[in-house]
This record gives C-alpha cells, sequence and structure tokens, in this order.
C-alpha cells in the first residue's frame, strides 16, 4: 500500500496545482488579450498571465482583486486567469438581478422593479450616427432639456416662455395657445 501511495504522489501534487487562488499585483490592459500578474496562496508569484473573459465583456481590474488560475496538467510554468473578483466595490444585487458596476459606484442594474443607470456625478453619453429612439408612452426629465447643446442652443423652459409670451392680435378669436 505504501508503494502504491508513493507511486501516486506526483499525480496528487498535479492534480492540487491545476486551480489557485490568488490576489492581482499588476494588469497590462493594452493586449488583445489581457495579462494579468498574481500573488498565488503560499506567496508563489505569477507575472504576466493571460486573462480570460466573456466574449462581449471586459474589465480592468484593480491591483488586490482576488483571481482564480487554472495550470492545465498542474503545470505550474503556464496558467491562465479565468476570474477576478473584487468584493471591496461588490453591489449587493436580489435573487434574479444583474448588475454592472465599477469602483466610483457607477452602475447599470436590472432590477426587479426596471433598469437603473447610476453614473453617480459623471456625464452619461450615448452615441448614435443615425438615430436615438425611445419607446414608451412617457419621458420624464426632472432637470432641464436643451436643444443644440454643442452649438450654443437653448433650454427647453426658455423655449416654452418665449411661447407661452407671444400672444396673436386680440381680435382673433382662437384661444391663445400655451406649452
Amino acid at each position: 500500500m505504501r508503494a502504491f501511495m508513493k507511486m501516486l504522489a506526483p499525480l496528487q501534487r498535479r492534480i492540487q496545482n491545476m486551480i489557485a487562488r490568488g490576489i492581482s499585483t499588476a494588469l497590462d490592459a493594452s493586449k488583445k488579450m489581457q495579462r494579468i500578474s498574481v500573488s498565488l496562496l503560499g506567496g508563489e508569484q505569477k507575472q504576466a498571465m493571460e486573462f480570460f473573459e466573456n466574449y462581449g465583456f471586459t474589465a480592468a481590474p484593480k491591483d488586490g482583486a482576488e483571481t482564480l488560475a487554472l495550470f492545465f496538467d498542474g503545470d505550474r510554468s503556464h496558467g491562465v486567469v479565468i476570474c477576478a473578483a473584487d468584493r471591496r466595490y461588490r453591489l449587493v444585487v436580489a435573487q434574479g438581478e444583474v448588475a454592472m458596476y465599477d469602483d466610483q459606484g457607477q452602475k447599470v442594474h436590472l432590477t426587479r422593479a426596471g433598469i437603473v443607470i447610476d453614473a453617480v456625478t459623471l456625464p452619461v453619453t450615448i452615441k448614435s450616427t443615425t438615430l436615438v429612439r425611445v419607446e414608451a408612452p412617457l419621458l420624464e426629465c426632472t432637470g432641464e432639456i436643451k436643444d443644440l447643446c454643442d452649438t450654443g442652443g437653448a433650454n427647453m423652459s426658455s423655449m416654452r416662455a418665449a411661447y407661452n409670451g407671444h400672444h396673436h392680435n386680440p381680435s382673433s378669436t382662437p384661444p391663445t395657445p400655451s406649452m
């Protein structure tokens, strides 16, 4: 039995070396496949490991994020990071909800009551070269709406004041319209 266990020991070590937790220490996001350096449990340092991400999603984890690395055949000479999570900034959501978030508190949150986009104090820009369309029975805005904002434009409230201040000859029978 002892000889059998001795024979299995290298296989057991390779299996144990296949998956490792770590902490990110540096990131190179300039590559098509990002490279992340990590400090694995036990102080083992790995430099410039490929960081795999889901198609259509990308993130640049901050130093100190927790990582999960895979080493094929338990060979620690070439591994890949398949996940980076950061409990310091994680948004708490209800069961069934989904969110994208960052370390500044910005988020896109698919809640049970609707979709919330929160940019905190930063601007939100929607870009389109053709059209932005909103399909809804009501569009509400708690602040001003400005037309042609890059070339001076005017706020909706000033346009409304100009329109409401316009009066026709008093002899006309239709009532004065207002916005």
